[in-house]
């Protein structure tokens, strides 16, 4: 498809979505049904990696929306306007839905992370015993989301408020969140990793992982992104204001996640193997082993090479017959990963260990995404569907104020 049918709404077709408006109730009843009767064959433990992967899938949804964000207020962009609004419902979901979607977690993490039931502890976990300990790890559990829900919930209170007022300091306090956010948000992420996915190896040293979760959190955000510009363009809340420059921005920065997540990566990769420590190799050489080579593979080729190469061009940003099935990819790559980080340890040669904890996976997914797509619907329906006073929205449309008459200048240099 043209870029031509992208930005017009006079020649871009019109979505009808009133037949799809009972969708997420059905996910969440179908998800529900599945991992009930996936988990039959299980215990709560095998439930509960099932559970923390649809979760930690997401998640990163949430919190690269809240990147988003971010940068373009820390860069005073001006191409981002008409997206931020649902990015910014988006991050919101962080709290409280996210906060308890969680609960779960926390009760069945005694069943998930071995070193919670360890006695006596081993060396590994006896030099991280500040952090890995019940209390710390539930109370930084739980002060994550609350640095989450003051942060996006800051962001989105001011930004509606302009939408009121149109007043600059709208403007400076959304600067001034997202200057101690974007700290708070690296920490935050950090933290969440390690605690809820890292520790399930607690043995396991690497300083990069947090980084390497940023990395693939942002990539599969933007590929969310432009689908739902897509989709509000075609439907109309952004018809009048989503054009050319957002779908190629959008592109670009997904081009540029897909070589940053793969530098990080291998960069991880490389300084585990060049270093050939016990403690750190052995995640990788665990996931060597049975369908989890496969997903390594799967990983360096589907995950880098194949988005790297269709991005590659101008046009392909633009055209849809590329993108879509490319961000359906993305999000099938994005959960290739986050299994591969989560369930080796369970399954160490793959899922042909237990087929029956997919369908508890695929139940979790479709419960989350129904809960997620709700809150979020609901959200996007009661506030305006982009900000409706800022100053920068004539950039991010292409329209410049008229430059002022020589008699204006003049006048104002006299002064």
């Amino acid at each position: 498809m043209s870029a031509e049918a992208i930005t017009s709404p006079a020649e871009s077709p019109t979505l009808d979505l009133s037949k799809w408006r009972n969708l997420p109730r059905i996910l969440v009843v179908a998800g529900m049904v599945l991992a009930a009767l996936a988990g039959l064959r299980g215990d709560a433990k095998y439930f509960g990696y099932a559970y923390l992967v649809a979760y930690i899938f997401f998640l990163s949804i949430c919190l690269g929306s809240l990147f988003l964000v971010l940068i373009h207020h820390l860069f005073d962009a001006g191409w981002s306007v008409p997206i931020r609004r649902f990015c910014e419902h988006t991050a919101c979901v962080l709290f409280p839905t996210m906060a308890i979607l969680w609960i779960p977690i926390g009760l069945l993490a005694p069943k998930m992370y071995p070193w919670m039931s360890m006695v006596p502890p081993d060396h590994a976990l006896h030099a991280k015993e500040a952090l890995l300990n019940k209390p710390v790890w539930y109370t930084l559990s739980i002060a994550l989301f609350f640095i989450w829900g003051v942060l996006t919930h800051g962001l989105r209170y001011w930004s509606l408020k302009q939408d009121e007022t149109g007043a600059a300091k709208c403007t400076y306090k959304m600067r001034f969140y997202a200057c101690w956010g974007i700290i708070a948000f690296a920490f935050t992420l950090t933290l969440a990793i390690i605690l809820w996915v890292k520790t399930l190896e607690h043995e396991w040293f690497s300083t990069m992982y947090g980084v390497y979760y940023f990395a693939e959190s942002v990539w599969t955000t933007l590929a969310t992104v432009y689908v739902i510009t897509l989709i509000l363009k075609r439907t109309g809340p952004l018809a009048q204001v989503a054009h050319v420059r957002q779908f190629h921005d959008i592109g670009v920065l997904w081009l540029v996640f897909t070589v940053f997540y793969a530098y990080i990566h291998f960069s991880q990769y490389f300084i585990i193997w060049n270093a050939n420590m016990p403690e750190e190799t052995f995640w990788y050489l665990q996931r060597e082993k049975g369908s989890w080579w496969d997903f390594g593979m799967l990983i360096i080729f589907g995950h880098f090479f194949l988005p790297f190469l269709a991005l590659l061009r101008i046009d392909a940003k633009l055209a849809l017959p590329v993108m879509i099935p490319l961000a359906i990819w993305a999000w099938l790559m994005h959960f290739c990963d986050v299994c591969f980080n989560i369930l080796p340890p369970l399954l160490p040669k793959g899922f042909g260990e237990h087929p029956a904890i997919l369908g508890s996976i695929l139940g979790c997914m479709a419960m989350l995404a129904g809960v997620l797509i709700m809150v979020w619907l609901k959200y996007f329906g009661s506030h305006p569907p982009f900000p409706q006073k800022d100053p920068r929205m004539l950039e991010a449309l292409g329209l410049h104020h008229p430059q002022a008459s020589g008699a204006a200048v003049a006048k104002y240099e006299g002064t």
